[in-house]
């Protein structure tokens, strides 16, 4: 609950919005109440003015949208706080299969083969396959937008490896295989769904409403968390395409934008060191940039601990010590709390009752506050999921409907490269059976001259190339091309490609490989 202009988390703990962006860590096992503070948090810097993005794991947190109700245990936890005023908060759905939100698409040129090869399991030997794919498109300016692109891409790659791999390097048909074949695998989990356009605009996550509230983007994971690999790197796409765009803002009075990672074990199962070093960088100096990083796990043992070290504030809800391996986890837990001499923090922690918390936060200098046992404080919003007809309602009164509802295939390497088989197949068509001189036509007369027919002039960058080649108008028929009018042509495909390569020269790829 945002009040004093601060976020009183529970009893007498209040976190500072200037130390809001200094990360933080919800943990505790299923059923103690993480979903919960989980709210109250995104409630907060809601009120504070702060635009938030989380993922909705089993469907309850919905009920941001609707406003609260009363009951005992409600009232038990706000007695005495005489600002807290049931609401509802400005919500917008989010979805990537488009079923319980407005559609989240991204091409797979912005994703970047480093995240798409994670999703794909794909050993360093594709990898290294993918990458060279990637670089081709880049430099000849073929964008690849979705799967049916990057299969065309690979099939040309490898049909053409004779000119690329002097060179990248080694191009295996078997690594490119493999990865058509994950690539079917992706499509059956909804991939066509979210590789294409319109693509999302990271922008349209960080907004507030008319009255100042910062809008809570929730998007549905309950089908999405069936495919952690997608989950997973969808949410690194984010972090590291925020982090690639945003600008400085230093030590800002409050976040911009403030990001919850849920189920975030999924995030670091598996991760390669390099992977988790770029991770780690990106959370360090992310906040530079007025972005808050929370993640939210079972338990701190789940984060590495590189990531660990940046999380200054903690909420640490109930772990049970039934085995060696959670007495271990127990252990950790405690240790990364400054202790309190009123109490054992290990002991406290497996006897914490649904809703309490032990919690530390830092000060106005930005030193770790010693941990506190509170009960969160309940919510102002309505606990537990909406019916799916408000759902759909506040979905279609959203201002983003038109800009994502419907998808759209836009030309990109698919076609482009079946132009060019059917171009040259053309020009293998049209080669002469009989000498040139054969085919020359007579001079005519020029009073015996069939009429012109009127043909737009062609043009590159809105300058005709007939006048600048120094040519008349074209011919009448349609039929034929003269050999003016196929150096015209000529002379257009290379200006239009010159013009797309200085165009492609000036993309870049960010830590994740993502294009900038």
């Amino acid at each position: 609950m945002f009040v004093e202009d601060k976020i009183l988390i529970g009893g007498d703990v209040y976190l500072l919005p200037k130390m809001a962006n200094r990360h933080g860590l919800i943990a505790g096992a299923t059923g103690t109440g993480k979903t919960i503070t989980l709210k109250t948090l995104a409630e907060s810097f809601s009120d504070m003015g702060v635009p938030v993005f989380l993922a909705d794991m089993k469907g309850d947190i919905s009920g941001l949208s609707k406003v609260g109700e009363m009951n005992d245990n409600v009232a038990k936890r706000v007695e005495g706080i005489d600002s807290f005023k049931l609401k509802s908060y400005p919500v917008e759905f989010w979805d990537l299969f488009g079923e319980k939100g407005l559609p989240v698409r991204v091409t797979l040129s912005e994703m970047g083969p480093v995240l798409l090869s994670k999703i794909l399991n794909l050993t360093e030997a594709q990898s290294g396959v993918l990458n060279i794919v990637f670089r081709v498109a880049d430099e000849e300016s073929l964008l690849i937008i979705d799967i049916k692109d990057l299969k065309s891409m690979i099939n040309y790659v490898v049909e053409h490896k004779d000119v690329y791999e002097p060179k990248y390097g080694s191009i295996a048909a078997k690594s490119a295989n493999t990865i058509l074949r994950n690539l079917i695998t992706l499509e059956d989990q909804g991939g066509n769904d979210f590789f294409g356009e319109p693509a999302l605009d990271l922008n349209d996550f960080i907004r507030v409403d008319d009255s100042g509230c910062g809008v809570i983007n929730i998007l549905d994971a309950q089908k999405l968390s069936l495919s952690p690999e997608i989950y997973s790197s969808f949410l690194l796409w984010m972090l590291s395409s925020l982090y690639e765009q945003l600008p400085e803002v230093g030590d800002a009075e409050k976040p911009k934008f403030v990001f919850f990672f849920d189920e975030a074990h999924l995030i670091f199962d598996d991760m390669g060191p390099e992977f988790l070093k770029k991770i780690e960088q990106i959370t360090r100096l992310i906040r530079s940039k007025g972005v808050g990083l929370y993640f939210i796990s079972q338990s701190p043992a789940d984060i590495p601990d590189e990531i660990l070290g940046q999380l200054g504030n903690r909420i640490q809800h109930a772990l049970r010590a039934y085995t060696p391996k959670d007495q271990k986890a127990v252990k950790v837990a405690a240790e990364t709390f400054r202790a309190n001499p009123d109490f054992d923090t290990a002991d406290v922690i497996s006897n914490l009752g649904i809703g309490e918390a032990l919690v530390s936060v830092l000060d106005d200098q930005g030193v770790p506050g010693i941990v506190q046992k509170v009960n969160i404080i309940a919510p102002q919003s309505y606990i537990g999921p909406v019916d799916d007809n408000v759902r759909s309602e506040l979905i279609n009164l959203s201002e983003f409907k038109d800009k994502y509802l419907e998808a759209i295939d836009n030309e990109s390497a698919y076609e482009m490269l079946a132009n060019k088989i059917n171009q040259n197949q053309n020009m293998e068509s049209e080669v002469p059976t009989t000498p040139p001189q054969a085919e020359a036509p007579q001079e005519q007369p020029q009073a015996e001259q069939a009429p012109e027919t009127q043909q737009e002039p062609l043009t590159v960058g809105g300058f005709d190339l007939g006048s600048i080649l120094g040519g008349g108008k074209p011919s009448g028929k349609k039929t034929k091309k003269t050999a003016q009018q196929k150096a015209i042509e000529k002379a257009a495909t290379t200006a239009a490609n010159t013009m797309a390569r200085e165009v492609t020269k000036g993309i870049m790829r960010g830590l994740f490989g993502q294009m900038k």
